[in-house]
């Protein structure tokens, strides 16, 4: 791999509404401490050594705003490009995906909604994939007991088992691929979904997609910092987190 494709490109689907935060801006677009979600979630993957370009994929009808808004804030001289995100999580990674030059050989995909995850964990996903690993996502080990059940919502659910919690991991982002790994897996959706494969269970993060088809997925050591912020508790959380680094001049 040549020094330039050894350098990441980072793709972030910020197209979505987010209605679990309630009515009002998209979530990528919601403050934290004064600033826009995504605008962390931009300056984290700017952190590292390892990413030269991010890529973010807007809403159709807000393209000019979020450039104006990353224009505003300081992204430590990276380059940033914005694009008009799909209907779906997966067009929108897909869109962003196709901004990306063709020589860069890596590349990472981070939900906005994960502002605060720390430039370490960003590092570790990027060189896992230069030292030859398909597809690598961060993920930490489960504090709670889990329970698979049969689906009834709104009334009591049957238990049908209980997974060994020391083999279950929660998945953060970024994810990191080797691009052509990246862009087969999002061409063979494509072309399922073209096909009328409507009935596929849905994935819902690209690692996802490289288990569907066969492909290999490794994890490496993810950051309780590095959650998502998807209710209106976990802002709260979000913002104790970031002025606490505030604090300690770590952000």
């Amino acid at each position: 791999m040549n020094a330039s494709a050894a350098v990441a490109a980072a793709v972030v689907p910020a197209a979505g509404r987010g209605e679990r935060l309630g009515p009002g801006a998209p979530k990528a677009l919601r403050e934290l401490g004064g600033v826009p979600l995504l605008v962390h979630a931009v300056r984290a993957l700017a952190r590292s050594r390892a990413v030269g370009l991010v890529v973010v994929a807007a809403p159709a009808d807000g393209v000019a705003e979020v450039v104006a808004l990353l224009d505003g804030h300081g992204l430590d001289g990276k380059d940033f490009r914005v694009v008009a995100g799909g209907a779906t999580r997966q067009e929108s990674v897909r869109l962003g995906l196709a901004a990306i030059p063709e020589d860069v050989e890596i590349v990472l995909v981070h939900d906005a909604a994960r502002p605060l995850v720390p430039v370490e964990v960003v590092d570790a996903v990027a060189a896992a994939v230069r030292a030859g690993a398909p597809a690598v996502v961060p993920a930490v080990p489960l504090a709670d007991t889990v329970k698979r059940v049969e689906p009834n919502p709104g009334r009591p659910e049957p238990v049908l088992d209980t997974p060994e919690r020391a083999t279950l991991r929660a998945v953060q982002t970024p994810q990191g691929f080797d691009r052509a790994t990246l862009v087969e897996v999002h061409a063979k959706a494509l072309a399922e979904e073209a096909a009328g494969g409507a009935d596929a269970v849905p994935v819902t993060d690209d690692a996802g997609l490289v288990e569907r088809y066969g492909g290999t997925v490794v994890v490496v050591p993810g950051h309780e910092e590095a959650f998502k912020v998807t209710r209106p508790l976990d802002l709260v959380l979000a913002e104790a987190v970031l002025a606490r680094r505030r604090a300690a001049d770590d952000y």
